[in-house]
């Protein structure tokens, strides 16, 4: 017999019972007792149905609040991720921004453009990169170009509202410089195969007296032809005595950051305008 059959038929008996106790009392004592071995169980078994009927309703009601629950807490952890990445960014923004508003400061005699990167050449480093201002915003070949930290390059085309800059650290970049401390001179040259270790080659350095060490600062020379003097280039990481015993030679690293450039500085005033003014 099928579950929903005993039902009908254990109703039926209830409600005969409740018949007959109603029409006729002298029999209500016998049929109280048989109502014991026959509805007691069954009413017991019905509670125990109602009871378990109410537990799984009420686990299913919070599991459908936690379901809820759940969904909101994940929408908050989306919204809060959202925000930390923005602040994140903007905090970075903020941080280039401030970077150069220093170099703006360091170098306050030199009249400025600011300009977004917007395009690179393919590889980790900006070795050539076009910027977003050109022509139309004073922009001339040979302009030097600040970056965070230092020297990035200089303007190598232009256009009416673009220009393009081959960074110092650019196979084909040759920098007039010089150690800050003995204004010995040198000459900075490009190496995007170094760059991996971090890091671009000098050569042609006289330092007699062994002045230049580790950490010394190199600038541009002021007998360079396009670059303004004393711009930060880097930093000495490694030198050597070379093989006539008259020069030194090494590596430095770059006080500018070449792998994540965002913004720039162009200095608007040319070399030799800036020697003549």
């Amino acid at each position: 017999m099928s579950s929903s059959h005993f039902l009908a038929v254990m109703s039926i008996i209830c409600v005969g019972l409740i018949l007959i106790t109603m029409t006729m009392p002298g029999v209500s004592a016998p049929v109280r007792t048989a109502a014991g071995y026959v509805v007691t169980p069954f009413q017991n078994g019905m509670n125990s149905v109602g009871k378990w009927l109410g537990t799984a309703f009420s686990g299913f009601s919070s599991a459908q609040k936690l379901t809820r629950e759940n969904e909101t807490l994940k929408k908050q952890v989306s919204e809060l991720t959202q925000e930390n990445n923005d602040l994140l960014q903007k905090e970075g923004e903020l941080t280039r921004l401030q970077s150069l508003y220093n170099l703006d400061k360091k170098y306050s005699d030199y009249t400025k453009v600011a300009a977004e990167v917007i395009s690179k050449d393919p590889g980790n480093w900006y070795s050539t990169f076009v910027v977003n201002k050109g022509s139309k915003d004073g922009i001339a070949a040979d302009m030097n170009v600040l970056g965070q930290g230092g020297l990035i390059g200089i303007v190598t085309e232009v256009g009416q509202n673009w220009a393009q800059i081959r960074s110092i650290i650019d196979d084909d970049s040759n920098v007039s410089a010089m150690a800050s401390n003995t204004s010995e001179p040198c000459t900075v040259t490009g190496n995007l195969l170094d760059m991996e270790n971090g890091k671009i080659d000098f050569s042609g350095l006289r330092d007699s007296d062994n002045a230049v060490t580790e950490g010394t600062s190199l600038v541009t020379s002021n007998i360079s032809d396009k670059y303004l003097p004393g711009l930060l280039i880097g930093y000495v990481s490694e030198i050597s005595l070379d093989s006539n015993n008259l020069t030194k030679s090494g590596t430095l690293i770059p006080a500018a950051d070449f792998r994540g450039l965002r913004e720039v500085l162009i200095i608007t005033d040319l070399k030799q305008t800036k020697e003549n003014s």
